[in-house]
């Protein structure tokens, strides 16, 4: 097994991990999605220097649709977005390897739409496997170690919102 060389492109995308792990230790979904913006015109152009380009699209239609989910939660606005991400994909595309990061990009689009707390995080872990299997198929060293914190990362994440919604609950319920 060969290691990617390291290079300019993959110093950018070591910059896409230090801005990931800072997004994903949100509490609050409004700086989640900030943080995302920013990391994803990041991802673009990791991306563009490494020559993929339907992963490139995917991150730039990821920065538009998280700047609108900002505004609001349209389930209609949801699907414009998954329908482009798919059009572009499908028209980018050229192996089945390609698909891993449209499906990431449209269950990420879902997720920062229609879903909120726990639910989202959870829609931004299934993406995040399928972004992780793209980075790993295009080479990419920072936005590779990226995912596998990230999901590791969401998963305390989700675990302390649960534990603190539970504590919620339980308190609620003793009150009354």
């Amino acid at each position: 097994m060969t290691f990617p060389e390291f290079n300019f492109a993959q110093a950018v995308g070591l910059l896409s991990f230090v801005l990931g792990m800072l997004c994903f230790y949100q509490k609050d979904d409004r700086r989640l999605k900030i943080l995302m913006v920013i990391m994803n015109i990041n991802h673009a152009f990791h991306f563009y220097l490494l020559g993929a380009m339907t992963a490139t699209v995917s991150a730039l239609l990821s920065v538009v649709r998280t700047g609108l989910s900002l505004k609001t939660g349209s389930p209609v606005v949801a699907m414009v977005f998954i329908a482009i991400t798919l059009a572009w994909g499908f028209w980018l595309a050229e192996s089945w390897k390609d698909m891993f990061p449209i499906l990431g990009s449209c269950v990420g689009t879902y997720a920062v739409f229609c879903l909120r707390g726990i639910a989202m995080r959870i829609g931004f872990l299934i993406g995040a496997f399928c972004w992780l299997t793209n980075n790993i198929l295009v080479g990419s060293i920072g936005t590779t170690l990226l995912e596998m914190t990230l999901i590791a990362v969401n998963l305390n994440t989700i675990r302390k919102l649960w534990k603190h919604q539970k504590l919620t609950e339980d308190i609620h319920e003793a009150g009354t």
